[in-house]
């Protein structure tokens, strides 16, 4: 059972009267037990009426939880990244669900919230008027918070999942173009240049960023990937991607002058060509990416990013006829459907592609020139043409 009193403010004229005193304006706390845990803090809470329906709300969460208790906020959080450190998640997704648990308890803990239960449609539609983030972050945010409630209801800490009713920010997306065959020339211009202006202890890091930049443009991967590659990852010239749900292992090929590259960079300890493999990768891939923006504005590139050399590695693929479908599995994409929504400039570059092959088909077929020679002799196409034979 849970009783609420003042605690008095060392200038409290009533201080003396001890807790059986509540009609000044000091902090109301909470002393007690709840579901077996026991509780002494602050509601941070002045007014008495609301200090009295919050207990109340607490009682009735205590009286339904099972006999572990109802659950706080922060052990919710605490028991998700343990999980999430269970299953391998990558560094940045781990820090990302660390950030959002932050900044959910200390709204949850200014707003008066300590139960994971408390945390209703309304008060998570509160919660979400207090982001700073633009259209895109604030549909990735909601949909890690949709994940944490979801492992909360799998856990039955809740009954449902209320950040399902919160309705997903209208995101415009603006997919990232591949770059032209001149920007990739420039920029390896750019970093050869910088090659011959380095300082002898510096020449090792220009070797590796321009290294670097091949494998991203030849393999599709992400930074992240590509800058804690390991040398047992190269067979010849394949390169092993990742291991797909079925177990099968997804490889790609190389190019021979990027395995030779790979072979000459200095690598920086044995085992990694880009990385330590101490310290967080996320430092390595911040330091790498950098480097390639400086590299993208000595070229005279605008908005040159990482990112676009795997656009340019997709891109290459699908104006050669690989199916969309495989370009997705070597992206390492969850389904196709991710492809075609964060790469749709591809499928219409593919598109255009598909109509000129339809136009040169067209130039070679005999019943089109048939038709063309006719219309030139001003006949009426196969019919007259055929009488004008005979």
């Amino acid at each position: 059972m849970l009783t609420i009193y003042r605690r008095h403010r060392k200038n409290c004229s009533h201080r003396g009267e001890g807790r059986a005193y509540r009609r000044c304006q000091c902090p109301i706390w909470i002393d007690g037990t709840l579901a077996g845990v026991e509780m002494r803090e602050s509601l941070k809470l002045k007014d008495w009426q609301r200090a009295q329906e919050t207990i109340r709300e607490w009682e009735a969460l205590g009286a339904v939880a099972d006999a572990s208790g109802p659950i706080t906020i922060k052990q919710a959080w605490e028991k998700y990244q343990e999980d999430a450190k269970a299953r391998k998640l990558t560094e940045s997704s781990i820090y990302k669900y660390e950030l959002l648990s932050r900044q959910m308890q200390t709204f949850a803990e200014g707003a008066g919230y300590r139960f994971l239960a408390e945390l209703t449609i309304d008060v998570l539609t509160t919660f979400r008027a207090g982001w700073k983030d633009g259209p895109l972050s604030s549909l990735k945010k909601l949909e890690r918070m949709r994940t944490f409630f979801n492992f909360a209801m799998r856990r039955k800490w809740v009954s449902d999942n209320p950040a399902v009713e919160l309705k997903a920010p209208k995101v415009q997306l603006h997919p990232t173009l591949p770059f032209t065959h001149d920007e990739m020339v420039k920029t390896l211009t750019a970093i050869e240049k910088r090659a011959s202006e380095a300082a002898h202890n510096g020449r090792a890091n220009v070797a590796r960023l321009r290294t670097l930049v091949l494998l991203l443009r030849y393999s599709g991967m992400r930074i992240g990937d590509a800058v804690s590659l390991t040398v047992n990852r190269i067979d010849g010239n394949r390169l092993f991607l990742y291991t797909a749900k079925t177990g099968t292992p997804v490889y790609t090929v190389l190019p021979d002058f990027l395995v030779r590259a790979l072979d000459a960079t200095p690598r920086v300890t044995e085992r990694y060509y880009f990385w330590t493999g101490e310290g967080k990768l996320s430092t390595a891939v911040r330091m790498w990416d950098m480097r390639l923006k400086r590299a993208f504005e000595k070229a005279g590139i605008v908005k040159g990013h990482a990112h676009r050399l795997r656009d340019t590695y997709a891109v290459a693929l699908l104006l050669e006829g690989v199916p969309m479908e495989r370009v997705s599995i070597l992206l390492g994409h969850t389904s196709i459907r991710v492809t075609e929504k964060h790469y749709s400039p591809w499928v219409r570059a593919r598109q255009e592609q598909l109509e000129a092959d339809v136009a040169r088909v067209l130039l070679n077929d005999p019943l089109a020139l048939l038709e063309a020679q006719a219309q030139t002799k001003g006949t009426r196409g196969v019919h007259g043409a055929h009488k004008t034979i005979n």
